[in-house]
């Protein structure tokens, strides 16, 4: 397979690349990053990959569909995999229009140049080729505590700038298929937590503020539930259903890892006590400040992932309480990375946490 990743050098698009190269028996003949590097893709997130004969990295916008044209065309791609969005919550409310930019019109040009590739392809070509589309569970809106997760046939009710931009990008991918046959399939995900992740979003944010001594701020009560799932279990799930997910069909990946906020800061307070006590013996959880909430936050996020389950065989290897271990020790003996990130990339102030 010869596989066009766009986003590559984001937190899920690194992590699912790094697994695709690495994976004993791996059948890819080439892999294509296309990224624009805004300030969230960072190409160190690869560099372990740099000597690798079948990676190529790009430099471009998903939205110049002669560029992806090219790429299409010279690197003869099977499939694509399109990581490449906007996707802070918080930079939304800020300023919407970046996010509709990149992740409504940007997907629609993709596709425009997908579809005209694909038309092209001789018939088994044409028949094996694939457009995965990766999306979020935010889509689905807000859930009351007690109600039942959510699964693929939860109608759209997106809340925030983000969620409404990537709830018209999988329209947008639904669309195509269903218009001109474009073989796609679109993966929405619950909130994702490990390795490599931009330390704007919660997890990430509350182990850099607690190490430099900041105060770790927590919306709210802090008692918004999310089902947090391991960036890993997620690159593996995208994999599945890229290669046997039914055409036309969405698949929800989640955790089954419900946790309020609050809770999962407290356990990255403990964690680090014990791996990193503070120089005064105190505890990291001192640093604990709650602000003032997000407008329209939502409540709680769970996913149904039974489908994946049952049609692919998808199950996550981590729980909660395995996958955050890993996570707090990538990012203490990361350390150079991550003052990599904030020093250069990361120059506005810290927004708080993510959703």
């Amino acid at each position: 397979m010869n596989l066009l990743v766009t986003g590559g050098c984001g937190f899920i698009g690194s992590n699912f690349i790094r697994q695709r190269l690495t994976e004993s028996g791996s059948t890819l003949q080439r892999l294509v990053n296309l990224d624009l590097l805004t300030y969230a893709g960072n190409p160190a997130n690869l560099a372990d990959l740099a000597g690798d004969p079948r990676y190529h990295f790009v430099h471009g916008d998903i939205g110049d569909e002669a560029l992806v044209a090219r790429i299409l065309a010279d690197h003869r791609i099977d499939a694509i995999v399109n990581f490449a969005a906007e996707s802070h919550v918080d930079r939304s409310i800020d300023s919407p229009e970046p996010f509709f930019q990149t992740n409504v019109v940007g997907t629609l040009r993709l596709l425009n140049a997908t579809r005209r590739h694909w038309s092209s392809l001789p018939g088994e070509a044409r028949a094996g080729f694939r457009f995965l589309h990766v999306s979020t569970d935010e889509v689905y809106g807000s859930l009351e505590p007690g109600e039942a997760p959510w699964d693929e046939t939860q109608p759209y009710e997106p809340n925030s700038p983000y969620s409404a931009a990537k709830a018209a990008s999988d329209h947008l991918v639904r669309a195509f298929h269903h218009t001109y046959g474009l073989p796609v399939v679109t993966t929405n995900c619950s909130n994702n937590y490990g390795p490599y992740h931009f330390p704007e979003k919660l997890i990430p944010l509350m182990i850099l503020n607690a190490l430099e001594g900041k105060p770790l701020p927590v919306y709210g009560d802090g008692q918004q539930i999310r089902d947090w799932l391991y960036v890993e279990d997620h690159a593996s799930a995208i994999w599945l259903a890229l290669r046997g997910g039914r055409l036309g069909e969405t698949y929800n990946v989640g955790g089954l890892n419900e946790r309020p906020n609050l809770e999962i800061v407290r356990r990255i307070c403990a964690l680090l006590d014990a791996r990193a006590p503070r120089a005064d013996g105190r505890s990291y959880a001192e640093q604990i400040t709650f602000v003032a909430d997000r407008p329209g936050h939502d409540r709680r996020y769970a996913i149904d992932s039974g489908k994946i389950r049952r049609e692919l065989g998808w199950a996550p290897r981590e729980n909660f309480d395995t996958g955050i271990v890993k996570t707090v020790d990538w990012y203490l003996s990361h350390r150079e990375w991550t003052a990599d990130i904030t020093q250069r990339k990361y120059q506005r102030q810290r927004l708080g946490n993510a959703s």
